[in-house]
């Protein structure tokens, strides 16, 4: 190969790795911005949930349709539009005046990456036909995936902390402007080919998933009888019913649910849709609870998330050797078992925790989940025939993002329900009149921050104290919920696994065993 086309190819690698790590990046760097966020934009608990959950929900609704899409338009000129309009939606986040324009961005930001994730695989091995070489960059681009994800809260805390919350989303617009050049420039263009996109499967869960995060973000604060609420509950349950008969009833289903028939794959989706409920509702309260209650700055608790960071690299090597040694079983029970304990072990330490207190819990969360990642995707890689990995790939990314959603949307909504008992109970026991009371309980953007908000600034000491006594209170009832799901699928995924047959299967051809050789779509990391 010459030395133009070897550049060429690095070109077309470090486009599609910047591009993945920023998307990836995006899931989670937001986090430690949202108490600047919500002291600047004075929005409580259920608009900083839609900051989280926009980009996630619109991301997990139509990553598999992005997919379709790029099959029938081809993938470099959807992806090229899906980063056009990531970076657009970063530049209008990053300008947003109020709270309701910056989840609109997010949501933007949301359909630009699940246009150009699904197509960067397949670029990859379009750009890379030998295989050594090609095994060797899926390598590269799901390494600098996974470091998207787990250096986002490092990386976000002294960005907000030294220049402001909005620099999470500037930090997009310079890097998306560049790919997108380099994307012109260097990436070739695959010809579509004739794909069957499911818009039913799209509108009925989109449709569903949309209004049953809005009836759980709501349903604290307008109360769970509301008419509102329950309307959108129940249509939201009838929507997603109608859209699981729909897919399975499909031959091309957007979301292939025929993969749970195999024991082991169930359990191995099943695990990435748990691991992600857990860990996205904790990464997104821990920002709260030390920069809220705990008073660390920004840039403190993105530097406290170094030990789950070190820890995920750790486990990924660990993951695979136990994996090869033992087979999946272990190291996912022993994933979800430690993602378990850890999370739990949050409930342990009030307002006045002092970091070396907990920081085991934040390795047995880090430990836990990068025992998970691997094991997904070797049982993924052995029991789906070849051609078949890539859906099966996709149904469990799908899957993860909708556990991150669920996660922070329900036990966003347990944390919010305690906060609010709690604290209306605790401000009736210091004698504070009805009407004041009702103030307090209804200005969650300084109840939440523990005095960064507004409402908590003139708050004298007794009742910061109550308001961030209900907040931990309501954070130690979410991570319990959190941690007993962990624990009850650590149980199911052991049962599951340990039935399962031993003999991959494959098809026609028989027992299908892990080819090093063969690049397989990696899963990527929750």
């Amino acid at each position: 190969m010459d030395g133009s086309s070897t550049r060429r190819q690095r070109l077309a690698l470090l486009t599609l790795c910047v591009t993945m790590f920023m998307s990836m990046l995006d899931n989670v760097i937001v986090n430690n911005a949202l108490p600047r966020i919500g002291q600047d934009l004075d929005a409580g608990i259920s608009g900083l949930q839609w900051v989280a959950e926009g980009y996630s929900l619109v991301y997990a609704a139509l990553v598999l349709t992005g997919g379709a899409l790029g099959d029938r338009h081809g993938r470099t000129r959807v992806f090229r539009l899906g980063l056009a309009l990531f970076t657009a939606g970063s530049a209008v986040a990053a300008l947003a005046g109020t709270i309701g324009v910056l989840v609109g961005a997010r949501m933007l930001q949301g359909v630009g990456a699940a246009l150009l994730t699904p197509g960067s695989l397949t670029l990859l091995r379009h750009v890379f036909t030998d295989e050594r070489e090609r095994a060797r960059a899926i390598a590269t681009w799901s390494g600098v995936s996974a470091l998207g994800l787990s250096v986002g809260p490092v990386v976000g805390g002294p960005m907000v902390e030294h220049l402001g919350w909005a620099s999470v989303f500037w930090i997009n617009v310079p890097i998306g402007a560049a790919g997108l050049l380099l994307a012109v420039r260097v990436l070739p263009d695959i010809p579509p080919r004739p794909r069957r996109i499911d818009l039913g499967g799209l509108a009925l869960s989109a449709a569903g998933l949309a209004l049953l995060v809005y009836a759980l973000i709501e349903g604290p604060s307008r109360g769970w009888t509301d008419t509102r609420v329950l309307g959108c509950g129940a249509a939201a349950v009838v929507l997603l019913l109608a859209f699981l008969v729909l897919e399975l009833r499909l031959v091309e289903p957007m979301l292939e649910l025929r993969l749970f028939r195999d024991g082991a794959l169930g359990g191995a989706l099943l695990s990435g849709f748990v691991v992600s409920f857990g860990m996205f509702g904790a990464l997104f309260f821990l920002p709260l609870l030390m920069q809220g209650v705990l008073g660390w700055s920004p840039a403190g608790a993105g530097y406290a998330g170094l030990p789950m960071t070190a820890m995920l690299v750790v486990a990924a090597p660990l993951s695979g050797r136990l994996t090869a040694r033992f087979g999946p079983r272990p190291p996912l029970v022993l994933g979800l078992g430690l993602c378990a304990v850890g999370l739990g072990g949050l409930a342990l330490y009030g307002d006045q925790a002092r970091y070396p207190e907990y920081l085991w819990t934040l390795f047995a969360m880090g430990l836990g989940m990068g025992l998970t990642f691997t094991p997904v995707s070797i049982v993924v890689m052995t029991r789906v025939p070849p051609a078949q990995t890539g859906m099966a790939s996709a149904t469990v990314n799908t899957l993860r993002e909708l556990g991150g959603v669920l996660g922070i949307a329900v036990l966003g909504a347990v944390l919010t329900d305690r906060w609010s008992d709690s604290l209306t109970a605790a401000l009736h026991r210091l004698g504070v009149p009805p009407d004041a009371a009702g103030r307090i309980a209804d200005a969650p953007a300084g109840a939440l921050h523990g005095g960064g908000g507004p409402a908590a600034e003139v708050l004298p000491g007794p009742l910061r104290d109550a308001v961030d006594g209900a907040f931990v209170d309501g954070i130690h009832l979410a991570v319990l919920c959190g941690a007993a799901a962990l624990a009850v699928t650590a149980v199911l995924v052991a049962v599951l696994l340990g039935r399962a047959r031993p003999v991959a299967r494959a098809g026609a051809d028989g027992p299908r065993q892990p080819n090093p050789a063969e690049p397989v779509e990696p899963v990527e990391a929750p």
